[in-house]
């Protein structure tokens, strides 16, 4: 039997990563979508397993032709601007990519035949502020998006949502809450936590690691969890529904710093960087999962612990050549 076919978009990425070896292991054939020179060490030890293309999503016409000529059963639109805090200041390049590649996916999209479903990858960001402030929050939560990141998100839901009523496209939206560990940049919080403690604990860097905002409450998941919630939302999702990926718990960020400090031997002061606060940040956020438990069977298997844990170890290993934008 023909195994059944999967196209990326940032499949080089963070979590596009992952989703690929996700989906390699449950036995689809995976091709992805890579931009320009972009680095490929996230998907180098099985890149002779994936199918890969050059797209630039910007690009309708590319995007048209690419889906076209690979006629996926599924696609998962993970490409994006993923930095809140540096969208601000490229706020014009995070609306480009992040609605404008969207539309150009969703259209290309529309002339596959055999598509069963095209997963758009959205965030929890575009909650923004709420009242009260520590409510537990479902997919029927009003959108009041608070950086140029959220907006483009929101803005990308409403279009998802418009081509399945208009064209019947088999669209869901997963919209995920924070999710990290290893081999995510360090515009991050927690590998940004990381790498300084491993730099510290190399030599490279005084022990002094620099923070913003640690009174900020997320709720907080391995990206391995987040990505088995996309394989289970195109296997069992329904077409035009929202589900949450999430844990359901907020974790303080200052508790998140303590426990890698616990990870390391060596004494390490706090220091907080203006520059790396925020004029809009959203005080807490925390989801629930009951939608994709209930539905698709989704499990929180990491730990916190292990995520941090594994993401230390991750910076720990990593040549002082791979840590761009150091810190100290």
């Amino acid at each position: 039997m023909r195994k059944l076919s999967v196209f990326i978009t940032g499949i080089a990425g963070f979590a596009g990563s992952y989703l690929a070896e996700e989906l390699l292991a449950a036995g689809y054939r995976v091709s992805g979508a890579i931009y320009g020179d972009e680095p490929l060490d996230n998907i180098f030890p099985f890149m002779h397993k994936l199918d890969l293309h050059p797209l630039d999503i910007l690009d309708s016409g590319q995007c048209a032709i690419s889906l076209k000529r690979l006629r996926p059963n599924f696609v998962f639109h993970l490409a994006a601007f993923s930095s809140v805090g540096q969208s601000f200041k490229n706020d014009r390049l995070t609306y480009r990519i992040n609605f404008d590649g969207t539309l150009n996916m969703l259209e290309a999209a529309v002339g596959v035949k055999h598509l069963r479903r095209f997963i758009y990858v959205s965030s929890s960001d575009v909650y923004g502020t709420f009242s009260p402030r520590g409510k537990t929050l479902t997919e029927t939560q009003p959108f009041n998006p608070s950086s140029p990141y959220a907006i483009s998100k929101a803005a990308a839901e409403h279009a998802c949502r418009f081509y399945h009523r208009y064209h019947g496209l088999p669209v869901l939206i997963a919209r995920s809450f924070n999710h990290s560990g290893p081999r995510q940049n360090d515009n991050f919080v927690i590998p940004s936590f990381a790498k300084q403690i491993a730099a510290i604990e190399a030599g490279r860097c005084q022990p002094v690691i620099r923070v913003g905002d640690l009174s900020a409450r997320r709720d907080l998941s391995d990206v391995r969890d987040i990505v088995h919630g996309y394989r289970l939302l195109a296997e069992k999702g329904r077409p035009g529904q929202v589900y949450h990926f999430c844990c359901g718990k907020a974790v303080a960020i200052k508790s998140v710093l303590d426990s890698l400090l616990k990870l390391t031997p060596r004494p390490i002061k706090v220091k907080t960087d203006k520059r790396l606060l925020r004029k809009t940040d959203i005080p807490i956020l925390r989801g629930s999962n009951h939608k994709a438990v209930k539905e698709l069977g989704y499990k929180v298997r990491y730990t916190l612990k292990d995520t941090l844990s594994d993401t230390l170890n991750d910076w720990r290993e990593r040549k002082p050549e791979q840590e761009h934008n150091q810190l100290c």
